[in-house]
């Protein structure tokens, strides 16, 4: 059976030539890093060669770059660590929508007494900044603010919020892992803090990620043992997944020169005409806003997403109804229920995302089959 995958957000293949650079780091260069003899500290230069591919495409110095475990870790050690930085500047600021890593671990912090704000969203999605601003005081130790929302592809004014974060002398961190490979990010320019990458979202392997912390910045670390990663990061580095991420970031940054968001934004205006223009009464959430290339999400009112995600993985074609990481549970999507959507909207939606191996005839075989499946369950569905 023909598979097509449309499910980019969740995670993205492994691309050939990451594979490649990884495979010499699991049987033939297998040396511990931060051993002493020349056959571990071949494996550290592979480290630090990684270290500053992932560095360019941020805009970072390689030493400002410090290796996690992927990007739930890399935003624990962001909140975690700046909430206890100075005691009297406890407080965090966070969106409603943010990725669990950051919501969970706000709500961890804020069970702990410290004082959390939870900026909300417009009916687009976009965020409230003016909120975003009056909650920002003395006692605020660290914004927190996505760059791009993991379920509409919402970008949110990574510059602006950081000027605010300063102006009360907070910090500002960035979950980026969604943003990271698809829009320019540029931490200097920016004047980002913190910000926090997962290789599997930009063609690199699970298990591998990073944490950018500017210079000067002195963050506790989440976990204690060995000194690895100037003590910020206890743990044997995990050389193939780091491999492969450093050569996922000089891939990225290649398909950006290149024009691949374009490319990514025809691909996505073609899938929403396509479905405007076939499917009655959908809806596509956040399109008068500024969005990832790679990402849209449909609301079919009045049929469950999980019936059209059935059928569609019975045509091969693989999408999700939000993020990953919230599979499992039957409550609607905390992002959509932010913008304002009702349950039976949160529970019609559908989220497509796709990459830089998304074809024209991938996308072909999506339209061709959507609307017929569309079709089908509007009627037999009560609420339609």
């Amino acid at each position: 059976m023909r598979h097509v995958y449309f499910d980019s957000n969740a995670t993205t293949r492994v691309a050939p030539e990451v594979l490649e650079e990884m495979m010499p780091y699991f049987d033939r260069s297998y040396g511990n890093p931060s051993s002493f003899h020349s056959f571990g500290s071949a494996c550290m230069e592979a480290v630090e060669k990684a270290r500053k591919q992932v560095a360019d495409l941020i805009g970072a110095a390689p030493e400002e770059v410090f290796f996690t475990s992927g990007g739930t870790e890399s935003d624990n050690t962001a909140l975690k660590g700046a909430a206890r930085m100075d005691p009297s500047r406890n407080g965090l600021v966070v969106s409603a929508v943010e990725h669990p890593a950051v919501l969970e671990t706000a709500r961890y912090l804020e069970r702990r007494g410290h004082p959390v704000f939870y900026a909300g969203v417009d009916s687009e999605g976009s965020l409230n900044v003016r909120e975003v601003s009056s909650a920002v005081d003395e006692g605020t130790a660290l914004v927190s603010l996505m760059a791009a929302n993991n379920e509409t592809g919402v970008l949110f004014p990574v510059d602006e919020l950081a000027k605010i974060a300063h102006g009360m002398g907070a910090l500002y961190h960035t979950d980026a892992v969604q943003a990271v490979g698809k829009i320019e990010i540029d931490v200097r320019k920016q004047d980002i803090d913190l910000l926090s990458i997962s290789a599997h979202k930009l063609h690199g392997p699970m298990g591998a990620g990073a944490l950018f912390v500017r210079r000067g910045i002195d963050l506790p670390p989440l976990m204690h043992g060995g000194h690895q990663e100037e003590g910020l990061r206890a743990g044997t580095l995990n050389v193939p997944g780091i491999v492969g991420l450093g050569k996922a970031a000089e891939l990225a940054g290649e398909e950006l020169r290149e024009g691949s968001a374009e490319r990514l934004r025809n691909l996505r205006n073609r899938i929403e005409e396509g479905i405007i223009s076939t499917c009655p009464e959908t809806l596509i959430l956040a399109s008068e806003t500024e969005r990832l290339p790679n990402t849209l999400t449909a609301v079919f009112g009045g049929i469950e997403s999980e019936a059209i995600l059935t059928l569609l993985d019975m045509k091969g074609i693989s999408a999700s109804s939000g993020s990953a990481c919230s599979t499992g549970t039957t409550d609607p999507s905390h992002v959509l229920t932010a913008m304002g959507c009702d349950a039976n909207m949160g529970n019609s939606a559908i989220r497509i995302s796709f990459d830089r191996y998304t074809t024209e005839e991938e996308v072909d075989y999506l339209l061709e089959q959507l609307p017929p499946i569309v079709e089908k369950l509007r009627d037999v569905s009560p609420y339609a």
